[in-house]
């Protein structure tokens, strides 16, 4: 085997594959990545038998074949090569990688050892490409972190002919997301589990290309697989089992109190008096009239307020919030103006984006935030 390619896309494709790569996989072979060089393109691929991945770029192909190499160390020497075109060439046991005046030499790992890769579900349709990562990126924030919990830490996807909703949570906030997308027959139905931290991956990477390509396996199917495409990279990965908790009755339909807020300084003023607040101690809002007023700490501790002005309808309250959780739902609206609802000090807010002060909140996301208790 013997290619030249450029560094750049060397590094676009080995980085994509070595994602998949676990630091402590069962098998030795599961350390390295696939080098397939056919024709006049290579295809990498790499899996931690949970998620697999592909990439497939041009390249000079001199002489064809196929090879495993170890994955890290690839993707480390990539990212360090000169901007120069890139010479890989197997010589027994090892791989030649050439590029400028730098030179390495990688050993070769056991291919046959290597296990066969799944193959892409059947396909559900195609979806945008930055709308898909605009909406994972949205609800991800929502997951759980904690992998005791493997169905808090995923993002169910709920498919039903050409809508998508997709909604995650911690049991502390709730995110979820409705968008469109071109299914690939009509009536599609599909319900899955998929880990959050590579559903958010995928589509930050995939969103270079101009469509996505969702995949599904069928619920008989053994695999239960969901994959994600673009043009040259591919992704397949386990569904979670477990079952998500059911959630849309917790969205309240009604509100006694709205507030109107804009995003960017409140965005700062939460920070400052959050400043104080750790883990032990919430950040509390006092709505009074068209301001609401924002309180940390107490007795000997250090303590921190600022008045902000809003737009209030309804009733005074006063709630209390974990100040970042409240700063993650702000951001995730990826709007100037965020519409605040409130029923009571001791229920869900909801927090939605609005295009501007007076424009209808954006309803396709909702962003659900529990309150904490506070005792100053």
């Amino acid at each position: 085997m013997k290619f030249t390619i450029e560094q750049s896309k060397l590094v676009d494709v080995v980085n994509w594959v070595s994602r998949s790569l676990s630091s402590r996989p069962i098998q030795t072979a599961l350390l390295g990545i696939v080098i397939d060089a056919e024709g006049n393109k290579v295809t990498l691929s790499g899996s931690d038998l949970e998620t697999a991945s592909r990439a497939t770029t041009d390249a000079d192909i001199a002489t064809p074949g196929k090879v495993l190499v170890p994955g890290k160390l690839l993707a480390d020497i990539s990212r360090s090569l000169p901007n120069k075109l890139v010479t890989i060439q197997l010589d027994g046991t090892r791989v030649l990688v050439n590029a400028g005046s730098a030179k390495f030499t990688l050993p070769v790992l056991p291919i046959n050892e290597y296990p066969n890769l799944p193959e892409m579900p059947e396909a559900l349709g195609v979806i945008d490409a930055d709308l898909f990562n605009e909406a994972v990126a949205q609800v991800a924030t929502a997951a759980g972190k904690d992998d005791s919990l493997p169905s808090l830490t995923g993002v169910h996807v709920e498919v039903n002919g050409e809508n998508i909703t997709m909604a995650a949570t911690d049991r502390y906030r709730l995110a979820v997301r409705e968008l469109t997308f071109s299914p690939a027959r009509p009536n599609t139905e599909a319900v899955a589990l998929i880990r959050a931290r590579t559903l958010h991956d995928a589509a930050k990477t995939l969103a270079t290309a101009k469509n996505v390509n969702i995949a599904l396996a069928p619920a008989a199917s053994n695999d239960r697989l969901a994959g994600f495409q673009s043009e040259t990279k591919s992704t397949t990965t386990r569904l979670l089992d477990g079952t998500f908790p059911p959630y849309r009755h917790l969205l309240p339909q009604e509100s006694l109190t709205t507030t109107v807020i804009e995003v960017a300084p409140f965005l700062d003023a939460v920070r400052r008096v959050a400043l104080v607040t750790d883990k032990t101690i919430p950040l509390k809002l006092t709505f009074t009239g068209n301001s609401v007023t924002l309180e940390a700490g107490g007795g000997d501790e250090a303590q921190a307020n600022e008045v902000f002005e809003i737009n209030k309808t309804g009733e005074d309250l006063s709630i209390a919030f974990n100040p970042n959780y409240l700063l993650d739902g702000l951001h995730a609206i990826n709007a100037p103006f965020a519409q605040i609802s409130f029923n009571t000090a001791s229920k869900a807010a909801i927090i939605m984006g609005k295009k501007s002060a007076d424009a209808p909140a954006t309803d396709n996301f909702k962003y659900l935030l529990m309150p904490t208790k506070f005792a100053y």
